[in-house]
Protein backbone atom coordinates (compact mmCIF):
# COMPACT_ATOMS: atom_id res chain seq x y z
CA UNK A 1 0.00 0.00 0.00
CA UNK A 2 1.21 3.35 -0.93
CA UNK A 3 1.91 6.20 1.82
CA UNK A 4 -0.71 8.42 0.50
CA UNK A 5 -3.47 5.28 0.65
CA UNK A 6 -2.65 4.92 4.49
CA UNK A 7 -3.15 8.27 5.06
CA UNK A 8 -6.20 8.07 3.25
CA UNK A 9 -7.72 5.25 4.28
CA UNK A 10 -11.18 5.51 5.82
CA UNK A 11 -12.49 4.10 9.27
CA UNK A 12 -13.92 0.25 8.40
CA UNK A 13 -15.82 -2.23 11.21
CA UNK A 14 -12.55 -3.89 12.09
CA UNK A 15 -10.06 -0.84 12.29
CA UNK A 16 -8.16 0.29 14.77
CA UNK A 17 -7.58 4.23 15.40
CA UNK A 18 -6.20 7.19 17.07
CA UNK A 19 -8.63 9.66 18.20
CA UNK A 20 -9.10 12.85 20.87
CA UNK A 21 -12.19 12.63 21.80
CA UNK A 22 -14.29 15.55 24.11
CA UNK A 23 -17.42 15.26 25.59
CA UNK A 24 -19.94 17.80 26.29
CA UNK A 25 -23.32 17.38 28.48
CA UNK A 26 -26.49 18.57 27.62
CA UNK A 27 -26.11 22.21 28.96
CA UNK A 28 -22.57 22.53 26.72
CA UNK A 29 -19.69 22.39 29.51
CA UNK A 30 -17.05 20.31 28.67
CA UNK A 31 -17.10 16.51 30.75
CA UNK A 32 -13.90 15.55 29.86
CA UNK A 33 -11.54 15.24 26.94
CA UNK A 34 -8.50 13.42 26.09
CA UNK A 35 -6.87 16.31 25.24
CA UNK A 36 -6.46 17.73 28.63
CA UNK A 37 -3.09 15.30 28.96
CA UNK A 38 -2.93 15.36 25.59
CA UNK A 39 -3.27 11.16 25.81
CA UNK A 40 -5.58 10.49 22.68
CA UNK A 41 -7.22 7.32 22.58
CA UNK A 42 -7.18 4.32 20.66
CA UNK A 43 -10.14 2.55 19.62
CA UNK A 44 -10.89 -0.70 18.82
CA UNK A 45 -13.73 -1.00 16.12
CA UNK A 46 -16.41 -4.02 16.71
CA UNK A 47 -14.35 -4.72 20.01
CA UNK A 48 -17.44 -3.48 21.82
CA UNK A 49 -16.01 -1.48 23.47
CA UNK A 50 -18.03 1.30 23.07
CA UNK A 51 -21.87 1.57 21.49
CA UNK A 52 -22.63 0.29 17.89
CA UNK A 53 -24.38 3.94 16.97
CA UNK A 54 -20.60 5.48 18.71
CA UNK A 55 -19.08 3.31 15.95
CA UNK A 56 -21.49 4.21 13.17
CA UNK A 57 -20.45 7.75 13.53
CA UNK A 58 -17.00 7.06 13.00
CA UNK A 59 -17.16 4.81 9.94
CA UNK A 60 -15.63 6.48 6.98
CA UNK A 61 -14.11 8.91 8.76
CA UNK A 62 -10.53 9.54 7.72
CA UNK A 63 -7.33 10.77 9.40
CA UNK A 64 -7.24 14.65 10.28
CA UNK A 65 -11.30 14.77 9.94
CA UNK A 66 -12.90 16.11 12.98
CA UNK A 67 -16.91 15.60 14.35
CA UNK A 68 -19.54 16.21 16.13
CA UNK A 69 -22.27 13.97 17.46
CA UNK A 70 -25.09 13.60 20.01
CA UNK A 71 -25.76 10.46 21.69
CA UNK A 72 -28.65 9.74 23.70
CA UNK A 73 -27.98 8.39 26.80
CA UNK A 74 -28.76 4.91 26.13
CA UNK A 75 -26.10 4.94 23.18
CA UNK A 76 -23.31 7.06 24.87
CA UNK A 77 -22.95 5.51 28.91
CA UNK A 78 -26.31 4.03 29.26
CA UNK A 79 -29.05 4.52 31.65
CA UNK A 80 -28.52 4.84 34.99
CA UNK A 81 -29.11 0.89 36.75
CA UNK A 82 -30.96 1.05 40.16
CA UNK A 83 -29.22 -2.16 40.65
CA UNK A 84 -25.82 -0.25 40.49
CA UNK A 85 -26.79 1.90 43.55
CA UNK A 86 -25.84 0.18 46.72
CA UNK A 87 -25.74 1.20 50.44
CA UNK A 88 -22.55 0.40 53.01
CA UNK A 89 -21.78 0.67 56.42
CA UNK A 90 -19.80 4.11 57.02
CA UNK A 91 -17.40 1.68 59.31
CA UNK A 92 -16.44 0.77 55.81
CA UNK A 93 -14.57 4.05 54.80
CA UNK A 94 -11.43 5.09 56.38
CA UNK A 95 -10.05 8.25 56.36
CA UNK A 96 -8.19 7.87 53.62
CA UNK A 97 -11.35 7.30 51.75
CA UNK A 98 -13.98 8.83 53.63
CA UNK A 99 -17.92 8.67 53.30
CA UNK A 100 -18.43 12.30 51.98
CA UNK A 101 -20.45 13.19 49.20
CA UNK A 102 -19.36 13.48 45.94
CA UNK A 103 -16.50 11.59 46.57
CA UNK A 104 -15.53 9.03 44.20
CA UNK A 105 -13.68 6.04 45.89
CA UNK A 106 -12.34 2.50 44.44
CA UNK A 107 -13.41 -0.55 45.87
CA UNK A 108 -11.73 -4.08 45.29
CA UNK A 109 -13.82 -6.87 44.06
CA UNK A 110 -13.42 -10.39 42.19
CA UNK A 111 -11.91 -9.45 38.79
CA UNK A 112 -10.48 -5.94 39.74
CA UNK A 113 -11.62 -2.38 41.10
CA UNK A 114 -14.79 -0.53 40.79
CA UNK A 115 -15.44 3.00 40.95
CA UNK A 116 -18.37 4.44 42.96
CA UNK A 117 -19.63 7.83 44.19
CA UNK A 118 -20.80 8.35 47.15
CA UNK A 119 -24.10 10.18 46.86
CA UNK A 120 -25.56 10.17 50.09
CA UNK A 121 -24.77 9.93 54.09
CA UNK A 122 -27.31 9.48 56.65
CA UNK A 123 -26.74 8.32 60.19
CA UNK A 124 -24.57 4.92 59.31
CA UNK A 125 -25.80 4.47 55.62
CA UNK A 126 -23.48 5.69 53.07
CA UNK A 127 -25.37 5.34 48.94
CA UNK A 128 -22.69 4.44 46.95
CA UNK A 129 -23.72 4.61 43.49
CA UNK A 130 -21.33 2.30 40.91
CA UNK A 131 -23.12 3.19 37.83
CA UNK A 132 -20.89 5.38 35.15
CA UNK A 133 -20.73 9.16 36.14
CA UNK A 134 -22.39 10.38 32.52
CA UNK A 135 -24.52 7.29 33.15
CA UNK A 136 -28.52 8.55 32.19
CA UNK A 137 -27.16 11.80 30.14
CA UNK A 138 -27.30 12.85 26.94
CA UNK A 139 -23.87 13.63 25.71
CA UNK A 140 -22.22 15.10 22.79
CA UNK A 141 -19.20 13.62 21.53
CA UNK A 142 -16.35 15.77 19.42
CA UNK A 143 -13.81 13.76 17.72
CA UNK A 144 -10.64 14.62 16.40
CA UNK A 145 -9.36 11.78 14.02
CA UNK A 146 -5.46 11.39 14.48
CA UNK A 147 -4.53 8.49 12.72
CA UNK A 148 -6.14 4.62 11.58
CA UNK A 149 -4.37 2.50 11.91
Amino acid sequence: MKETEAVNKPVEKNSEIIVHITMKLSDGSAADSTKVNNKPAKIIMGDESISLAFEDHLLGMKAGENKEFMLTAVDAFGESNPDNIHYMDINKFSSDAPAKVGNIITFSQPGGELPGMIKDVSGTSVTVDFNHPLAGQDVTFVIDLIEVL
